[in-house]
């Protein structure tokens, strides 16, 4: 295992789609493991490959608290198959855009099938924290950010802020 780094907007490869994976392998094996071991030392209850900058469909989560074991999830390839009308607001924050926090409105409860570890299609119905995960991970797949689903002006401000940081850190 290892840790990778995380990257950060305005990384551009954070706005590209990912791709389906194809095969479960060695390489997409340790890939996951190395996803487990970024997210924990991050700290992060989830993560999407192309966060490390690999354009895969692979997502880690783990929405355990802190005084309960470990329950690490691996979704390949989800695709959310169902969507409730009701909608639940949460507090979310990504690894990619840090110490940053807003109110984001989502689905309460989805549906998603996706491959695990082994290839085997399962489908898993989610509600409350990890159901706001699942959708925040598997929006990164497709290229989008929390901060999308915010106003044009709030997402701006933090696109400006973080652009800056980015100029002045590789200036120096």
């Amino acid at each position: 295992m290892a840790l990778r780094p995380i990257l950060i907007i305005p990384e551009p490869l954070l706005r590209k789609a990912s791709e389906p994976v194809t095969g479960i392998d060695a390489d997409l094996r340790r890939l996951v493991d190395d996803m487990f071991e970024t997210m924990y030392e991050a700290p992060g209850i989830g993560l999407a490959a192309i966060q490390i900058g690999v354009p895969r469909r692979v997502v880690t989560i783990d929405v355990a608290r802190q005084e309960e074991p470990k329950a690490p999830q691996v979704f390949i390839n989800p695709e959310i198959t169902w969507a409730s009308p009701e909608m639940s607001v949460y507090e979310e924050g990504c690894l990619s855009i840090p110490q940053y926090y807003e109110e984001v409105e989502r689905p309460a409860r989805v549906r998603v099938r996706y491959l695990d570890v082994d290839g085997k299609t399962q489908e898993i119905e989610a509600e409350g924290l990890l159901a706001t995960c699942l959708q925040h991970e598997i929006d990164h797949l497709d290229g989008r950010l929390f901060i999308d689903h915010l106003s044009k002006l709030k997402r701006d401000r933090v696109m400006k802020k973080f652009s800056k940081v980015a100029r002045r850190d590789g200036a120096a």
